[in-house]
């Protein structure tokens, strides 16, 4: 039973195993013009010591038949050298390799017994040294595929040790016994031979999987990804079809590390891995890139509207709860989707292309899925433009301050006022500080524009009444080494304006990049003296998780809340749940954005005191705020 195993096994393709079978059918197309070439020139050799003495249909006719039959595989071998293999491909060409050798093998058998009867004792010995010697030389370029190399050494050494041992001749039955012997020696090395083949294949097939696989997720990583990505783009330019790429981020995922440990985190990622799985259909390829960021590349996806609809899809899966046994946890994803050929030629841009997408939806709307769009393109120009005049500025002089005030709308009497920035660009004109501060923020100016500002607004300041406050917005970036913060503390230490007059604004964003680093810095700040508000308060989603390890004294809530306030019931609840946060946890509430008397009164009754907003006041120069401070404060009041 186990012979008969055994048997069945060599005669096995292995069909189950893609990367042996592509790995025997790539060594092939080397060997097989080899095998049919020496059978041509071994044909060609014993045909031409019997053309005197036999039939020239033996001699000439049946060996240029066979070697034209060769000729024809060595050419199609030869071009199938060149050719992108599939699984499919490999076991046609092999099983068709099986079947050919038995073929072949039987010819040339009979061709050559059948000139064993012509000429002297030196041409039959010369048709025993052809068989002999084709037949190792066949068993060497069948190496790699068992069932073809034992077919031919059957066939071809099983007639010609009958043939010579039946012949009566002392010297020829010697010489079909050691053939035999030296044949089944040779089979036994080719075993050998295939089975430490088979073994290397399969190792460098581990190693390639192990080298291209997120061994957290069990899903291809960076690397599989920009490998698939451009095998996709070269087939889709080929054949002139569309590939999408979409770059999905987790949001909130930094605070699950931080709060709860990397082991939860893992575990997180590892759930999100297999809900995209499940979620994308197999036309989408998926990986993890590296830390919260997975990506897809989608083909044949039917267009950008069922493109996008699979997108919320998989944002909706990665909304759901995540039990983890000890904790329940939840987090949401933004994706950003670009399609090729719109709008991007190569994959580098393709790839910018989705990332841009993500940036923007992360930045107006999280847990989304988005299109990279004409507008979008018309942004990266735009901010590309900006980035190249910020490279070239000179901050002290184009850069400038206004000051937005904030009251306290109980004793109708200015607590402080916001710094804002204004940039005037010599080549560009005013630039609107949400373009040129985000742009600053990834081209690394950042530091310096907030030390030039945060210079000018002590500047200013340090004339105000003593009881007003300053409030200046420091950037993520600002937070996140010792060394800018240390720069922040000395322009302080150097401007005599007092630092317990000084509030510095952050948000979530800043302590999302690494939260360690941003309490620390917050604590340095606030051992100063300076408070620290979190801005845009209720816009994030992991600021709750966050208001008891910062140093917090005061949190401002957004705009976005305010704005129809009174016609939009969930607006007016998270305001009113967030006046309440605040006041049980001792925290100072800024409310940003009032615009009207009625948003006014609303907030009053929901106990709101502290308020900033075009209602009374849009930003002000500096020159302006001491006739600001003068004039009575009033609702109509204007600048």
């Amino acid at each position: 039973m186990k012979f008969i195993d055994a048997l069945r096994e060599i005669a096995a393709i292995p069909s189950k195993n893609p990367d042996l079978l592509i790995a025997q059918y790539k060594a092939f197309t080397f060997q097989m013009p080899l095998l049919y070439m020496v059978l041509i020139i071994n044909t060609w050799g014993l045909a031409a010591t019997h053309m005197r003495v036999a039939p020239v249909e033996l001699t000439i006719f049946a060996p240029a038949a066979m070697s034209l039959i060769s000729a024809f595989r060595v050419v199609g071998w030869l071009r199938k050298s060149k050719r992108i293999v599939s699984r499919d491909i490999a076991f046609k060409e092999l099983s068709r390799t099986n079947r050919l050798a038995s073929a072949i093998a039987i010819v040339f058998t009979l061709w050559a017994l059948s000139l064993f009867s012509y000429g002297d004792a030196y041409a039959k010995a010369h048709v025993a040294f052809y068989m002999a010697i084709t037949v190792i030389g066949v068993i060497f370029c069948l190496m790699h595929l068992r069932r073809a190399a034992f077919t031919v050494a059957v066939i071809v050494n099983g007639s010609f040790v009958v043939f010579f041992a039946l012949s009566g001749n002392l010297v020829f039955v010697a010489i079909a016994v050691n053939t035999a012997f030296v044949s089944a020696a040779m089979l036994v090395i080719l075993l050998v031979h295939y089975r430490d083949f088979t073994g290397l294949v399969n190792a460098r097939a581990e190693n390639y999987r192990l080298a291209n696989l997120d061994s957290l997720s069990n899903l291809p990583n960076r690397r599989a990804f920009f490998s698939y990505l451009d095998a996709a783009y070269a087939t889709a330019t080929k054949d002139n079809f569309h590939i999408a790429v979409g770059i999905i981020d987790l949001d909130g995922f930094k605070p699950i590390n931080d709060l709860y440990g990397h082991a939860a985190g893992d575990r997180l990622l590892h759930v999100i891995a297999q809900r995209l799985l499940e979620i994308c259909p197999e036309n989408f390829f998926v990986a993890r890139l590296g830390g919260d960021e997975f990506a897809v590349v989608a083909t044949h996806f039917g267009g950008t509207d069922a493109l996008l609809a699979i997108g919320e899809q998989m944002c909706a899966g990665i909304r759901m709860p995540i039990d983890l046994g000890d904790i329940d946890l939840q987090v949401t994803g933004s994706i950003g989707f670009a399609v090729y050929p719109e709008l991007a030629n190569d994959t580098i841009k393709l790839f910018a292309n989705a990332d841009y997408a993500l940036y923007h939806g992360k930045r107006t709307g999280r847990g989304k899925a988005i299109l990279f769009s004409v507008e979008h393109d018309n942004e990266i120009r735009r901010d590309a433009r900006i980035e190249q005049a910020l490279q070239h500025a000179d901050f002290t002089r184009e850069l400038a301050i206004v000051f937005q005030p904030i009251v306290d709308v109980t004793s109708q009497t200015t607590v402080g006022f916001e710094a804002l920035a204004r940039w005037i660009s010599p080549t560009l004109g005013p630039i609107a500080p949400s373009q040129f501060i985000q742009v600053a923020e990834r081209s690394g100016s950042i530091e310096t524009i907030t030390q030039v500002l945060l210079k000018k607004a002590l500047q200013h300041a340090v004339s105000w009444p003593e009881e007003l406050r300053l409030s200046f917005n420091l950037s993520a970036q600002d937070l996140s080494s010792l060394d800018t913060v240390m720069s922040i503390i000395s322009i302080i230490g150097k401007s005599d304006f007092d630092p317990h007059r000084l509030d510095f604004e952050i948000t979530e964003t800043a302590f999302i990049r690494d939260f360690q680093q941003v309490r620390s810095s917050t604590e340095l700040l606030r051992k100063l003296g300076c408070g620290i508000s979190l801005d845009d308060f209720g816009t994030g989603f992991s600021s709750l998780t966050h208001l008891h390890a910062l140093p917090l004294t005061k949190i401002k809530i957004d705009r976005s809340f305010v704005t129809n306030l009174n016609d939009n019931p969930a607006s007016y609840k998270i305001v009113k749940s967030l006046l309440a946060l605040s006041r049980d946890m001792g925290l100072e509430c800024i409310v940003e954005g009032v615009e009207t008397n009625e948003e006014l009164i609303t907030l009053m009754s929901l106990g709101g005191q502290i308020v900033q907003g075009y209602l009374y006041s849009k930003p002000i120069s500096a020159t302006e705020v001491g006739l600001f401070l003068e004039s009575p404060l009033t609702t109509a009041q204007q600048s």
